[in-house]
């Protein structure tokens, strides 16, 4: 855990980069600083390994007042990662990130396991990249590997300091999942710097929103930030189409979703149309025996002439394949995304492989009002409409 407890950083009489900062980062969780250039963002995050001390007020670690800790001990605790991943540019990889292993005194042997370990944590092949110069890798490569220095003394709190921003926008997107993942499952301490909402939305368990002067405007999660948001500085901060990011906060539940008639493939025509014709559309869900998804039909469009698949017969041949599908628990932007994509006016979920039923347009509204606290809706069907 990591608490501020009526931090201020004062330049000059009546001056603060930092102002009375009351902040708790519960142990495991992601928190992110957002907010203007002159926030005073990374002011807060260098008071917690003392490279800027504070001139007033307490910052503990593990509920122990820094101030009290030797700085260089404090340092070898704490993870650091920055803009450009700050690498040490005449060592080579290995040496990058074995740099904090070394400084704690770790035997050969155990140094030379956690750099591997490390590199492959991150996604990089040890054997190809150890040897490398930092200026042999990418800019995506370089943040990677100083994410493996920054954990390869297997710090309890870590600081990033716009850890992304000099990556371009894929490499940016593909890193902060790559964190994500990695966070999942080391469980790390974490607070954040950035300037951009989006990659705050995405990445924080909480978002500490300041102002000038490090004023906190808000402490939350990200759903809550950004549907109430607490100031007229927060709601201007976070941008007029916060109603938009809400889709990449907001997972799909399962009370969302629309059940449209599902059959199996066995089954006939005549029983299809009629399913369909009671729930009043014109496509049905093809189901198979373990649950899993087959694809879709339109069996009232069907010409018995022409498809070759008379009212007697099984609905089999008639099955088209869906591409738009997602996973429970993913995010309506994900979902969004899809029906996008591929031109689709549902998007059917599933659980590990099996059916539970699709989201609609009407059923992606409703979630977002259920997101922010709003009247529940029915989650509707899609009359008379396919894919």
């Amino acid at each position: 855990m990591i608490r501020f407890e009526a931090v201020s950083k004062r330049y000059g009489r009546g001056t603060y980069a930092v102002e009375e900062l009351d902040l708790e980062v519960a142990r495991g969780e992601l928190c992110v600083l957002v907010g203007p250039s002159g926030a005073g963002k990374t002011t807060v995050l260098k008071m917690v390994n003392r490279l800027v001390e504070p001139s007033s007020g307490r910052v503990l670690v593990g509920g122990q007042d820094v101030s009290l800790v030797d700085r260089v001990e404090l340092r070898r605790r704490t993870g650091y990662v920055i803009q450009q991943a700050g690498l040490f540019p005449h060592l080579r990889v290995a040496d990058n990130v074995a740099s904090v292993p070394r400084l704690l005194g770790w035997d050969r042997a155990r140094v030379r396991r956690r750099v591997d370990d490390m590199l492959a944590l991150v996604g990089l092949e040890p054997s190809v990249y150890a040897p490398r110069y930092p200026h042999e890798l990418s800019g995506g490569q370089a943040q990677r590997v100083g994410v493996a220095r920054a954990l390869a003394g297997d710090p309890p709190v870590l600081l990033m300091d716009e850890p992304f921003g000099a990556v371009d926008p894929l490499g940016r997107e593909r890193l902060q999942q790559e964190f994500l993942r990695l966070q999942g499952q080391l469980h790390k301490t974490v607070i954040m710097v950035t300037h951009d909402i989006d990659e705050a939305v995405t990445m924080g368990d909480r978002i500490a929103v300041l102002a000038q002067g490090g004023l906190l405007q808000q402490y939350a999660t990200p759903a809550e930030v950004l549907a109430h948001p607490a100031t007229a500085f927060v709601a201007g901060f976070v941008g007029a189409d916060r109603g938009l990011r809400r889709l990449a906060v907001t997972p799909i539940d399962e009370g969302d979703l629309y059940m449209p008639p599902v059959v199996s493939p066995s089954t006939t025509l005549a029983a299809a149309r009629a399913a369909v014709e009671a729930e009043g559309i014109d496509w049905a869900v093809v189901v198979g025996a373990g649950g899993e998804l087959l694809g879709w039909v339109e069996p009232g469009r069907a010409d018995d002439g022409v498809s070759g698949v008379g009212a007697s017969g099984a609905v089999a041949p008639l099955v088209r394949p869906l591409e738009a599908v997602v996973s429970l628990g993913s995010s309506l932007k994900v979902a969004f995304a899809e029906m996008l994509q591929h031109d689709a006016g549902w998007v059917a979920v599933l659980d590990k492989g099996r059916y539970l039923g699709v989201l609609t347009p009407d059923g992606l509204h409703a979630a977002l009002r259920r997101s922010v606290g709003g009247q529940p809706v029915e989650p509707a069907g899609l009359a008379q409409s396919g894919m």
